[in-house]
């Protein structure tokens, strides 16, 4: 099978630091390619996938880009779908639905996945237009509840590629709980701080900070003050080499998320390591960690705090395996390719 991936190119496939779907496309090329299939990825600068990788595009914020420019990066996308569609079996859109416009009315397999939040009113024109043979995906079937009877969707979770991450049967004590995620309010990197206090645990905090201005006022408040070094610890932006660390040395990742989160790749990541996941109950969370397996889905602070004194309870073996299962790369990947198999 000949197989087309897309990704808009403001980040480089794979990202450096932080990029969901720039890391999955970066997966899927490789598992596909490894099936035997011909595969080509459409993404920016720098991107370096298997198979045939073409260039487009320019590695900036999408929001700071000009119009011209990110009509010029649609541009160029119809023009290859106009002059290649005929030569794929399947084309996998991970970037903006327009991509699509040039070959709605084309026979080629078409996918649409999406990883956060869905414009309903995008999916309702492309659907009364003469569309073929195009399906819709979502991360999560809390991400696609509002959408879900408009057109043909199906929940499809993200994934990662197991083999990458260390499992670490057995951490310390005194291990540290982790955050990692952007330190933003949404993300509840606060809450997290008070249940490491309330616990006397340590805190390791990963991740950028967020640049808006009212996110670096929430940092000087609410986060800034309670670092040191000791029992609260902010290493910052870290690469996959130090997630991998961080995660595996870690008793629990908190996930005190404040929205509804479409998905959250960090947490299966954090399972990859045999690092149990303690979240919220909101989005996606119950979808993603097994309640007593994996993690534990609470409802507020004081449950997560309960919740970190039973993480002895969690397996850190059976939570590796029972997240692999779900949501290993080779699995995701075969559930994409059996939607129009």
């Amino acid at each position: 099978m000949k197989i087309l991936l897309i990704m808009d190119p403001d980040i480089p496939v794979p990202p450096v630091l932080y990029g969901g779907h720039e890391r999955l496309v970066y997966f899927f090329a490789k598992q596909y390619s490894e099936l035997g299939h011909d595969v080509t990825v459409l993404a920016g600068p720098g991107s370096k996938t298997a198979g045939n990788t073409v260039i487009y595009g320019k590695n900036e914020n999408n929001r700071t880009k000009s119009i011209f420019t990110r009509f010029g990066e649609i541009f160029f996308v119809w023009s290859y779908l106009l002059k290649n569609s005929c030569h794929f079996d399947l084309i996998h859109n991970f970037g903006r639905l327009a991509y699509f416009l040039s070959v709605l009315n084309k026979p080629v397999n078409k996918i649409m996945t999406y990883g956060r939040h869905i414009h309903a009113a995008n999916i309702k024109k492309v659907c009364s237009l003469a569309s073929k043979n195009i399906v819709f995906t979502g991360c999560s079937n809390s991400l696609i509840s509002q959408v879900k009877d408009i057109g043909d969707w199906h929940c499809v979770y993200n994934a990662i590629d197991f083999s990458q991450y260390e499992l670490k049967k057995k951490v310390a004590d005194d291990a540290p709980l982790i955050f990692l995620g952007r330190v933003e309010k949404i993300k509840g990197v606060h809450t997290a701080i008070k249940v490491a206090l309330a616990t006397g645990n340590k805190l390791v905090i990963a991740g950028n900070k967020a640049a808006l201005p009212h996110d670096e006022v929430y940092f000087k408040e609410q986060i800034e003050p309670y670092i040191d070094q000791k029992q609260i610890i902010y290493v910052g932006s870290v690469d996959d080499i130090k997630k991998n660390h961080y995660l595996g040395q870690a008793k629990a990742l908190l996930f005190p998320i404040e929205i509804e989160e479409p998905f959250g790749i960090v947490m299966i990541e954090a399972m990859a390591c045999g690092t149990p996941v303690i979240g919220f109950n909101r989005g996606s969370i119950p979808e993603v960690i097994d309640d007593g397996v994996t993690g534990f889905v609470v409802r507020d602070l004081d449950e997560m705090v309960d919740k970190i004194r039973r993480i002895n309870q969690i397996d850190r073996n059976r939570c590796r395996l029972t997240a692999e299962r779900r949501f290993d790369v080779s699995v995701v990947a075969e559930q994409y390719l059996r939607l129009f198999n």
